[in-house]
């Protein structure tokens, strides 16, 4: 969570921190929460350095029924419980809501809690995700929807304090399916305009189509198997040195990427090139989940991506997460999640 600093003051509040919050906070291993044990949380520099010369910044709820993802104006600073996309480009959130990476973010995610709800987990549904190759006509169809969208949205949520996320999508979900609105449903979609929300969603799920090439209609499954394979290809593109970077002011380098010459001997790259294996366990853990989370490999595949990573450690550490339940092995050797 992102949290304001301060320091504790005296009071009978505080007191009640003393003997209540210190004492667990003393045993934390963070040294950062044992040394500031009043504060809530620690504050996310990297968001912060990510969103400094934002507008607004797009989020989600991580655990939600539904997927909108909306603009946040840049002075609200968000919890823990939001995904946070640091981005102000309205094409990046027409691409975001459509019916495309919601289909994708369904099967790459978690599901949580007794509604069985859907979790959006960054490194499996953002971070792979591929967005298309869009000319500058399609960008600002997408965009100028998006923008429609999102103020439609807020706007029926201010004007109307009985109106929740949740139960515009509610509705738009039942016209989908062609049933009748109850009273109670009906009210919801004449005072959220839903009939609206709809038209923009399928113009969206058009549009951001277009951009992909594929059909508007086409079967999640097809939609899901077009991204995996998309994604790979992009995958070959970064490891000939051509990355499509999100925001390239922020996130480009200041010198081109250099690609590794044919010559070059190919343990001199990996040791040039490739992320230090991790010295911690649980970093080694972390790292290869996130390789899990992207695309399924031998052993041998994901020792390659660092440099110096011996391929038994690999190999025994996702033996251990296949046994917790964490990846799982296929006939031919390849693991994945």
């Amino acid at each position: 969570a992102d949290v304001a600093e301060g320091i504790p003051n005296e009071s009978a509040q505080t007191t009640e921190r003393i003997t209540e919050v210190k004492p667990e906070r003393d045993q934390n291993r963070r040294q950062t929460r044992r040394e500031n044990w009043w504060l809530f949380g620690e504050n996310v520099l990297a968001l912060r350095a990510a969103t400094a010369n934002l507008p607004r910044y797009i989020a989600t709820v991580e655990t939600a029924k539904h997927r909108p993802f909306c603009f946040l104006p840049a002075a609200i600073i968000p919890d823990n419980k939001l995904l946070c996309i640091a981005t102000d480009d309205a094409f990046h959130l027409g691409v975001l809501s459509s019916r495309i990476h919601v289909a994708w973010s369904l099967a790459a995610g978690g599901r949580l809690g007794v509604g069985n709800d859907p979790v959006y987990v960054k490194t499996r549904c953002f971070d792979p995700f591929p967005f298309p190759d869009a000319t500058p006509s399609q960008r600002a169809t997408i965009a100028a929807i998006a923008e429609e969208l999102d103020a439609l949205r807020r706007t029926r949520l201010d004007a109307d304090s009985t109106l929740t996320m949740t139960g515009l999508y509610n509705v738009l979900e039942i016209l989908r399916a062609g049933r009748t609105l109850t009273p109670g449903e009906r009210a919801i979609h004449d005072a959220g305009q839903v009939s609206i929300l709809h038209r923009l969603h399928d113009d969206l799920d058009a549009a951001v189509a277009g951009a992909y090439a594929i059909p508007a209609n086409l079967p999640t499954p097809a939609i899901v198997a077009h991204i995996v394979a998309l994604n790979a290809a992009r995958r070959a593109e970064e490891a000939a040195g051509l990355v499509r970077w999100l925001r390239p002011a922020y996130q480009a380098p200041a010198e081109p990427v250099r690609v590794a010459q044919p010559s070059l001997d190919v343990a001199e790259a990996a040791s040039t090139t490739l992320p230090t294996w991790p010295t911690a366990e649980a970093d080694r853990y972390m790292a290869l989940r996130s390789l899990l989370a992207a695309t399924p490999g031998q052993p041998a595949d994901f020792a390659r991506r660092f440099s110096r990573a011996p391929a038994a450690k690999v190999r025994a550490m996702l033996e251990t997460l296949a046994v917790l339940g964490q990846a799982r092995r296929d006939p031919d050797g390849r693991y994945r999640i």
